[in-house]
């Protein structure tokens, strides 16, 4: 089985331009630190990070984020297949890096998922053009609060300061009533990716005290902003709207072309847009935020999986279904 170490992994990506940042070998040692067993494969001019949980019983699931990687994936499936058995994977979950409808180009015994891994439709903006040119494309209130965060003397600086950050994640978890991490992921994801130029953070502070900060990643033309966290200090001088925008600058220095905002609430973007106003609940309000900054609204072609053991598959479906998932 033509499995590939680190180093070979990450020479393969690096000569596929287009390769998502879940994809990169930088992602699959982040995910190993936490629970999850990586296996990298290649088959011609394809290859596929393949992380595993394991589950009881010495079963396993599988699960490809945002790939396979590369031109043509036919010669790929046997090998992923097999190491599926040798992991008594129960099904593979694969989460194609294609917009809504994109060809899937994933085997015919695959079938749709209504559990999404990663988020299903997000705001995609373009970097192209001077940065005037990309000013003129946000909403005005939007641009007016950049500027306004500037005028109220906030600072945007690149740090290191994680655990500062956490301190923020908790804050904004329990404020907005999302999922966070803890420290130690904010911190090994940072010491992954920050040495190679394909992550920074960001604080933004006024008159010294930490006000809000990101994570903003990159990976060929793209860029991604995971990971957003604020305290309740000073929210009148829009640190967040200076963040932003400190990070789609720092992308174009990294020749990003892109800039996904990575998650907003998955309806139809006429919903979206009727609710624009009216709602500011959990994702309602991230959605506001993220569509002041212009760009398109994109849906993934979601996910799929492709079924090893059919009782036991039907029990994760349940379990799910509980859950109201």
């Amino acid at each position: 089985m033509p499995q590939l170490n680190l180093d070979q992994w990450n020479e393969f990506v690096s000569h596929q331009p287009d390769a998502h940042l879940l994809q990169t070998g930088a992602w699959g040692e982040l995910k190993a630190a936490f629970g999850w067993q990586v296996v990298r494969l290649q088959a011609g001019d394809a290859g596929a990070q393949v992380l595993f949980r394991s589950l009881p019983l010495g079963y396993s699931l599988a699960y490809i984020p945002k790939g396979p990687v590369g031109p043509d994936w036919d010669a790929l499936w046997p090998e992923i297949d097999a190491l599926c058995r040798e992991r008594k994977a129960v099904f593979l979950k694969v989460e194609p890096d294609h917009w809504h409808g994109d060809d899937s180009r994933l085997p015919a015994d695959f079938i749709p998922s209504r559990h999404t891994i990663q988020p299903r439709r997000t705001v995609m903006l373009s970097l192209s053009g001077d940065e005037d040119e990309i000013l003129a494309r946000m909403k005005q209130k939007t641009r007016y609060n950049i500027r306004l965060s500037a005028k109220k003397d906030v600072s945007v600086l690149p740090s290191d300061d994680l655990q500062t950050f956490s301190e923020m994640a908790a804050v904004t978890g329990q404020r907005d009533g999302f999922g966070v991490h803890n420290l130690a992921y904010y911190q090994r994801a940072y010491d992954l990716f920050h040495p190679g130029g394909n992550c920074e953070l960001l604080l933004a502070e006024y008159e010294g005290r930490p006000l809000a900060a990101l994570m903003v990643f990159a990976q060929g033309s793209r860029a991604w902003y995971l990971y957003g966290v604020s305290n309740n200090a000073e929210r009148n001088r829009m640190p967040a709207y200076g963040l932003q925008w400190a990070a789609m600058q720092w992308a174009r220095t990294q020749g990003c072309t892109e800039y996904d905002m990575w998650g907003v609430p998955d309806e139809d973007e006429e919903v979206l847009e009727a609710e624009f106003t009216s709602r500011s609940d959990g994702l309602w309000g991230v959605y506001r935020f993220k569509r002041g900054f212009g760009g398109e609204v994109k849906r993934t072609l979601g996910a799929f999986d492709r079924v090893s053991m059919p009782t036991l598959y039907k029990l994760y479906q349940l379990y799910f279904r509980f859950r109201g998932i």
